[in-house]
């Protein structure tokens, strides 16, 4: 097909849409080329132009066009994936390498691009849970407002009538009495801790609990795994205030929080070990008498009160039914003697175990032959284990018909288990370890501190199976198993409980806290730079006092104290100590609020003489007993700042005072006083003192107090005795008393009271020597001694004796002065006051 023949189809594809009436337009071949060519090169002519002013643009960016074009003019993208030097068809080795060199980039950029979606996934992730973590900071936070907005709150929910107040649940009822139950022994507890005796915390807490409850039951488990005596301290060695006869404060931190494989440390884990199965025991032991209570025609007691005949009973319930034993039972002298001497171990009598092996020893031989020798071996021991001597013949029996026998007595397996501590990759045994109780008891049976991990591998093992496992997921099971108290706390109806439990852990030294960088505002759990577990106790603290942090901030101290227990903590112990410091100024300053702070700081008698607060008393349990000025520095000068900052002044200034910070005082009194020299007084409404009539009779008494001792003089001192004169003339005219008012106001020293420029000027030369607060305030306090005058100047308008007229004329006299002084004065004030000043004097004068 020719150009013609195309040219001819072309036009006939569109013949059929072109209307009559449109011309067409019919160009031949020659002309098209023609047409182009012209196109090309008007274009060409135009592009020198265009690229010229491209490259210019590009330059004042600094990119080079030219050299750009010339690179990319160069470019070959065939050799991309090439290799670098030419390779023959032969040359294997180098293919190779290349493709290596390949397979290593494809790698690294799959690498690349997997972490950088990692990272956005992390991100995403981090930005989420930070805003989880936000969202709960404000929620807690809105919560404290919400509780210090409503302080008869706790009140209400503790005993006191509280209208208006939404009645709490049940749940919660019992909540607020197990707190006030608590609240006591903590008092009591910080009371021995001043003494330095040694105080049943563990046990004390347990008796304000429910016997038949978990918790109740684990407080008996912590006593015996710290074996905390049950005795308290007595009267007198609790008012002691010396350590006669010792305390247990942080009696295991050393080994808990050092090196966990020195000897102390693993010393410990045993006794943790031993402690937690003492307590299993006591409770199993607990379980087979109220068993036998329960069904006493099935156990078949009898009148023998030993031991071994309470076993037997108690096995005669589990498993004789019908006549007959369990099947997997062997009957050794005509009873399930394997069960029985298991059981006589599982509750803790391993002497009475020896003596019914020894009685029925020939007939136990005839069974295993070398049972009873190992067994009076493995009870005689002290740390009740077998040489590995002793242990090998075990581990044979065990190996050849015991572990795989369908027949095996359950019971005889887990002796062999338990005696020479065989096979601890095997951590149940049917029949034996049905409940959790009973499958926990028997891993601390086979635990080797020596061997297989001990008791870190165990609680590994715990953390594998998770909670689920033990708990299940029917109500009521919520506590059976917790890593930390962090677990408790995430139960509602545990979180006082979580609290105590973590006081008692930590005067044990049983109790790993975190760092503030280690720490957050939000999560009770964190994490160490070691990868250790560590608990916000601060955090835990905080959120548990400022339940009642107002209305009894007596109790709220006592919990803060315990902060205090980590402090030999390295190196989250001092940041501890600050946040005890830091909570005792905020129980401080919300006991402000209530009134009830000199209680807790201190303060002076009528007569002048001063009585020590709560907290002077404690100052031991802060760690702050050692220096007498760290009290006052740490404790009472901040939280007067922090008083001050909230514009508490009152408050701020007894704090001060108290800190012996006297000139602090009467500066603070200064400020405070200049601030509210042009608020209302409220002195003629009648309905009591307001803020600033109370920071008036603040002020005097501080006064008078610094007159008989002679302290704080200076300018502030003088400036407060002004201010407080200034107030009171105010008071004194808004009661329609100017001319007490006028009295006052002159008595300052401040104003020109003759009409005398030498006079007036001296005055205003004065006013370098004032305290800046007089300067600052003088815009007000020259338009109040006007507004003296006028008033006065008013009343005598209507008398037409001479006397009046003349005092009238006097009252003149005093004005033009002052309104001479205000123009003298070198510091800048509001025209409005000149023009206030001049518009009084002229209404004076007429």
């Amino acid at each position: 097909m020719d150009l013609s023949t195309l040219l001819s189809e072309s036009q006939a594809l569109t013949a059929h849409l072109a209307p009559n009436d449109i011309p067409s337009i019919h160009l031949g071949l020659e002309q098209i080329e023609a047409q182009s060519r012209r196109l090309v090169s008007r274009q060409a002519a135009a592009a020198p132009g265009d690229t010229g002013k491209a490259s210019y643009l590009l330059a004042q960016a600094q990119v080079d066009a030219g050299t750009l074009a010339n690179n990319i003019a160069a470019l070959n993208t065939a050799t991309t994936f090439a290799p670098l030097q030419p390779l023959h068809d032969t040359d294997v080795a180098g293919f190779l390498r290349h493709a290596h060199e390949q397979s290593i980039i494809s790698t690294i950029e799959e690498g690349r691009r997997e972490t950088l979606l990692e990272f956005r996934r992390v991100l995403d992730e981090r930005v989420r849970r930070d805003w989880e973590g936000r969202k709960k900071k404000i929620f807690e936070e809105l919560g404290e407002r919400s509780t210090l907005l409503a302080p008869d709150a706790r009140k209400g929910s503790r005993g006191v009538t509280s209208k208006g107040v939404l009645q709490a649940s049940t749940t919660a009822d019992q909540q607020q009495a197990r707190m006030m139950a608590y609240d006591s022994t903590i008092t009591s507890f910080n009371t021995a801790r001043l003494s330095g005796v040694a105080y049943p915390i563990l046990r004390s807490l347990m008796d304000q609990t429910d016997p038949a409850s978990m918790t109740h039951q684990t407080y008996q488990f912590l006593a015996s795994i710290v074996d905390e005596s049950p005795a308290l301290p007595s009267a007198e060695h609790m008012g002691a205030q010396v350590s006669t006869v010792g305390t247990s404060e942080r009696k295991y931190a050393k080994a808990y929080l050092g090196d966990p494989d020195s000897r102390e440390a693993i010393q410990l884990r045993r006794q943790i070990a031993a402690g937690a199965q003492r307590s299993l025991e006591t409770q199993y032991w607990e379980v087979i008498t109220r068993t036998i209570a329960a069904r006493p025609q099935q156990a078949a007691l009898g009148g023998d009160p030993s031991v071994a005949a309470h076993v037997k009973a108690y096995l005669n319930v589990k498993f004789y039914q019908q006549g007959g034993w369990e099947e997997r039972l062997e009957l050794i002298a005509g009873q399930p003697l394997w069960a029985k001497m298991f059981y006589l171990i599982r509750t803790g009598h391993l002497e009475e175990c020896l003596q019914e092996a020894l009685l029925h020893e020939n007939a136990i031989s005839m069974k295993e032959r070398h049972f009873v020798t190992y067994l009076k071996a493995w009870i005689t021991s002290p740390t009740h284990s077998l040489t590995r001597s002793e242990r090998n013949p075990l581990q044979a029996a065990y190996n050849s018909h015991i572990l795989h026998s369908p027949t095996t007595d359950p019971f005889k397996l887990a002796l062999f288990k338990i005696i020479g501590k065989l096979d601890p990759a095997r951590r149940a045994v049917p029949l034996v370890t049905s409940t959790t109780e009973d499958w926990l008891w028997f891993q601390l049976a086979m635990l080797d501190e020596e061997e297989n991990g001990g008791l870190r591998h165990l609680g590994e093992a715990l953390m594998g199976y998770g909670e689920r496992h033990f708990e299940g997921t029917a109500k009521g099971k919520r506590g059976m198993w917790a890593r930390a108290i962090a677990a408790l706390y995430e139960v509602p109806e545990l979180q006082v409980d979580a609290v105590h439990f973590a006081v008692a852990l930590a005067y044990y030294g049983l109790l790993r806290v975190p760092s503030k960088a280690e720490s957050s505002d939000v999560d009770i759990m964190s994490t160490t730079s070691t990868g250790l577990p560590a608990l916000n106790f601060a955090l835990l603290i905080s959120r548990y006092i400022r339940q009642f942090i107002r209305i009894e901030p007596q109790i709220a101290l006592q919990y803060v104290y315990c902060l205090c227990l980590s402090a030999d903590q390295v190196p989250a112990g001092k940041e501890q100590v600050e946040i005890a410091w830091e909570l005792t100024r905020r129980v401080i300053l919300m006991a402000e609020l209530s009134g009830g702070w000199a209680d807790l700081v201190g303060g002076y008698r009528a007569d002048g003489t001063r009585f020590t607060g709560v907290i002077e008393r404690d100052l031991k349990l802060l760690k702050l007993d050692s220096n007498p000025t760290d009290f006052a520095e740490h404790i009472l000068k901040r939280a007067a700042r922090q008083s001050e900052r909230e514009k508490r002044i009152n408050e701020a200034i007894r704090l001060y005072h108290l800190a012996g910070e006297h000139q602090t005082v009467v500066e603070c009194l200064a400020r405070a006083l200049g601030d509210q020299v042009s608020e209302p007084t409220g002195g003629a409404s009648g309905q009591g003192p307001d803020e600033g009539e109370e920071l008036a009779n603040t002020a005097k008494e501080v006064l008078g107090h610094y007159e008989r001792t002679n302290r704080a003089s200076g300018k502030a001192r003088e400036a407060v005795v002004k201010l407080v004169r200034i107030r009171d003339a105010r008071v004194a005219k808004e009661q329609g008393l100017p001319e007490r008012a006028l009295e006052i106001m002159e008595s300052t020293g401040i104003f020109p009271t003759e009409n005398d420029v030498t006079i007036i000027n001296k005055k205003a030369q004065q006013l370098r020597d004032y305290d800046e607060v007089i300067v600052r305030n003088m815009q007000v306090f020259l338009p109040l001694q006007m507004d003296i005058l006028v008033e006065l100047r008013n009343r005598r308008r209507t008398a037409m004796d001479a006397s009046a007229q003349n005092a009238g004329r006097i009252l003149t006299e005093k004005a033009l002065a002052l309104q001479k002084f205000a123009t003298s004065i070198k510091y800048s004030m509001s025209p409005d006051v000149h023009m206030y000043l001049s518009r009084s004097v002229v209404d004076l004068m007429h």
